[in-house]
């Protein structure tokens, strides 16, 4: 398609980097929001020589893509994002990257918070078994599924359990099952639903 591909997860995760490094509580909403505001947090699409990664993450114009995906920020991130100030602050800056032309945004509540209006919503589900095994093998750690499983499942709760832009699914969203479906087929659905593509 030819559009940018931006994951607001990964804006969370080097946010929540940014507070671990310098030694902000999760719980300290107010101290996350003003740190929010300070830093620069971008999601780059990667050089041709990055070939592990479908995108970049840029803290304060350095690389932390790899830092961001590590299991201590998997425990935190939750907690990070949750609150209503940190929120407001990363909407300004994921509603910008979709300003920059055609875009395919990822995150828990685009549909519903971020980009309301998005031409497509799509709603991609998969068993939280899948998703652990996925997770491991992306990882390189099959050692660690049942760890993942258990993190995965704990963040799926703490993230539709949130008072502010919890998981939901957007009302009208295309729902497709990726554990049902190969990358092929999902892509095909989601192209066939595009306006002007059909």
């Amino acid at each position: 398609m030819g559009a940018t591909f931006v994951d607001t997860g990964l804006m969370y995760r080097a946010l929540t980097l940014a507070a671990l490094e310098r030694g902000i509580d999760p719980d300290d909403g107010d101290g996350l929001g003003r740190l929010a505001r300070q830093v620069r947090i971008e999601v780059r699409t990667p050089r041709r020589e990055q070939t592990d990664r479908r995108e970049t993450v840029l803290l304060d114009r350095r690389d932390v893509t790899r830092e961001a995906r590590t299991p201590r920020i998997d425990r935190v991130v939750s907690a990070v994002s949750r609150h209503a100030v940190v929120r407001a602050a990363m909407l300004g800056v994921q509603r910008n990257a979709a300003r920059r032309g055609d875009t395919v945004m990822v995150g828990r509540d685009i549909g519903t918070v971020v980009l309301p209006d998005a031409t497509l919503k799509v709603f991609l589900t998969a068993s939280s078994g899948v998703r652990a095994a996925r997770r491991a093998a992306e990882m390189g750690r099959p050692d660690r599924g049942d760890r993942y499983l258990s993190e995965i499942e704990e963040r799926d709760a703490a993230d539709m359990g949130r008072p502010v832009a919890p998981l939901r699914k957007a009302p009208g969203a295309l729902v497709l099952d990726t554990g049902e479906l190969e990358v092929e087929a999902s892509v095909e659905a989601i192209l066939a639903h595009l306006p002007g593509r059909r």
